[in-house]
């Protein structure tokens, strides 16, 4: 049965792949992206709307608009420095950036798309049960830490934190919570040198979505199923 799914920063990168084969495979997508021209992907089962994942109106309000879905994908993320304790790039603005990109963006955007997660009768009684997916990366394991990109690995250590405090809040309403590393990626984020491209990682973050079960609610895991410690 096809799914009804919204996916954050969705106009580049690992969110824009996302959106373009889950589209090709019948599923209807709601793109969601702070720059709603920039999302380059159309088709019938398209609908592309604005939010800026860190501010909570702008998130409120798009979760107004959209009706049920059945799959919220918290993709939305940023990373404005990549060294160490020195690294000028770690100032107080882009900090709160990405304190607010990376964490509450997470929490808000969960926030309100759970009226229209609790939704959808006709995809229930199919067997398809809400699930809400929390892009975060093996750089927030405590037990992986590096001393690159410091601030950056603290944000998708405290997403990884979020999605599995959710899992545990959301068990009662039957919605599974998994949080992923989507594997090093060549996108802007990455840069052209990761070793697997945005069409491999969405490929396996989609099938991962898919397998995300009640049983399995609270995992942390890779785009190819392994399983990462916290």
């Amino acid at each position: 049965m096809t799914q009804r799914i919204l996916i954050t920063g969705a106009n580049r990168g690992i969110g824009l792949e996302m959106t373009r084969q889950a589209l090709a495979r019948g599923d209807n997508v709601i793109a969601a992206c702070r720059t709603p021209s920039l999302a380059a992907t159309h088709g019938a089962a398209l609908t592309i709307i604005r939010i800026e994942a860190r501010a909570e109106a702008s998130v409120a309000a798009a979760a107004a608009t959209t009706g049920p879905i059945d799959l919220l994908v918290a993709n939305a993320g940023t990373m404005n420095a990549r060294g160490g304790l020195s690294d000028p790039g770690h100032d107080e603005d882009n900090i709160a950036e990405s304190l607010m990109t990376n964490i509450a963006g997470v929490f808000f955007t969960a926030r309100h798309f759970l009226a229209p997660l609790k939704a959808g009768a006709d995809t229930r009684a199919a067997g398809i049960i809400p699930r809400i997916a929390v892009i975060s990366s093996q750089m927030g394991s405590s037990e992986r830490a590096g001393t690159s990109a410091p601030i950056y690995r603290a944000t998708k250590a405290a997403a990884t934190n979020l999605a599995r405090s959710m899992a545990l809040e959301l068990a009662g309403d039957g919605i599974a919570v998994g949080a992923y590393h989507p594997g090093w990626v060549q996108t802007d984020m990455g840069g052209a040198g990761a070793a697997i491209t945005a069409e491999v990682s969405a490929a396996g973050l989609l099938q991962r979505f898919d397998a995300l079960t009640m049983e399995t609610s609270g995992v942390f895991e890779t785009y190819e199923g392994e399983k990462l410690p916290f």
